[in-house]
C-alpha cells in the first residue's frame, strides 16, 4: 500500500505555513514534505510535527546562500542549488552542513540536494566531475550524520537549465559517486514530461535500491494525480508490485482546496 507524506509547500496554501501541519493531520497525512524550512525555527518545526503526529521524511538543502537568512530567501531571488556550480563549493557546503543541523533537530532522513542552473556558455558536461566531487563531500557528511542525501532529475520546462533532468544522468551520477548514502529522488511529474515511459523507468530503477523517494503529480498542470495524462492507480500497483516501501511525496499545486481534492488518495489506499 503506497505511503503518501503531503507536501506543505504547495499543499494546504490557503493557511499560513506553521498551520499547515494541523491541517495535513486533520486529512489523516501522517508524513509531511515541503521545500525548506529556513525561514523557521527548527524547534518550532519540531513542535508542530510532534503535536500533530507527523514525521518529516524529506527537505531541501538550501538553494543558495552561506548564512541562514540568505539560505531562506535565496529560492525568492531565483537560486535553484549549487552542487554543480563552479565557485560556488564553500556555499554548498555550508548549506548541507545548515540542512543537516535541521535534518537533525527534525528527525528527517533525507534531504534533497538541488543541482542548480547551467550558467550560459557552459555545457553540462563539463560539470558534471564537479557535482560528482560535492556529492562524495556531503554523502560523507550524511552519513556521519545517519542521513542520505538525494538529488531529483527536473524538467526543464519548469526549471530551464537546470543541470539535472533525466533519470539516466541521476543514476550515471551515482555510478561515480559510489555512495550508499547519496540515493536518488524520482519524481514521476518530472519523469514524464521530460522521459515518459514511467512505467519502465519504474520497472528500471526501483529494484536497485537506489531510488530513496518518490513525488506525484498530475501531468502536464501539476494538479492532483488523477487530472491529467498519467495513470495513477496503475503506477500505484505497479510501485507496490515493485517492493517500494518508502514514502510517495504529494508534491502538487491543488486545483482547488486541498481537502476537497484527496479523493484520489483515498481511492489508493482503499484500493
Amino acid at each position: 500500500m503506497p505511503r503518501f507524506a503531503a507536501n506543505l509547500s504547495l499543499m494546504y496554501n490557503e493557511l499560513p505555513f506553521l498551520d499547515r501541519f494541523a491541517a495535513a493531520a486533520r486529512d489523516g497525512f501522517t508524513a509531511v514534505e515541503y521545500l525548506f524550512p529556513y525561514a523557521f525555527d527548527a524547534h518550532e518545526l519540531a513542535a508542530r510535527l510532534r503535536g500533530n503526529g507527523l514525521q518529516q521524511v524529506l527537505f531541501n538543502a538550501p538553494p543558495g546562500g552561506s548564512t541562514l537568512a540568505d539560505m531562506a530567501g535565496a529560492w525568492d531571488k531565483g537560486a535553484r542549488g549549487t552542487a554543480a556550480l563552479p565557485g560556488r563549493q564553500s556555499e554548498f557546503m555550508a548549506g548541507v552542513q545548515a540542512a543537516l543541523r535541521y535534518a537533525e533537530v527534525l528527525d528527517c532522513p533525507r534531504i534533497h540536494l538541488l543541482s542548480g542552473i547551467v550558467p550560459p556558455g557552459v555545457e553540462r558536461e563539463s560539470l558534471k566531475d564537479l557535482c560528482v566531487e560535492n556529492l562524495r563531500w556531503a554523502g560523507a557528511e550524511a552519513a556521519r550524520a545517519g542521513r542520505e542525501v538525494l538529488i531529483e532529475p527536473i524538467n526543464l520546462r519548469d526549471m530551464p537549465r537546470y543541470f539535472l533532468n533525466r533519470q539516466d544522468h541521476a543514476h550515471e551520477l551515482l555510478d561515480a559517486v559510489q555512495m550508499p548514502s547519496v540515493k536518488v529522488q524520482m519524481d514521476l511529474y518530472h519523469c514524464q514530461i521530460v522521459e515518459g515511459d514511467v512505467a519502465t523507468k519504474l520497472r528500471q530503477y526501483l529494484p536497485t535500491g537506489r531510488v530513496a523517494h518518490l513525488q506525484i503529480a498530475g501531468v502536464p498542470e501539476r494538479h492532483e494525480p488523477d487530472r491529467g495524462e498519467l495513470n495513477y492507480p496503475y503506477l500505484f500497483d505497479l510501485i507496490d508490485a515493485l517492493g517500494y516501501s518508502g514514502w510517495i511525496g504529494c508534491e502538487y499545486r491543488p486545483a482547488a482546496g486541498t481537502s476537497q481534492g484527496l479523493g484520489w488518495r483515498d481511492r489508493a489506499l482503499a484500493a
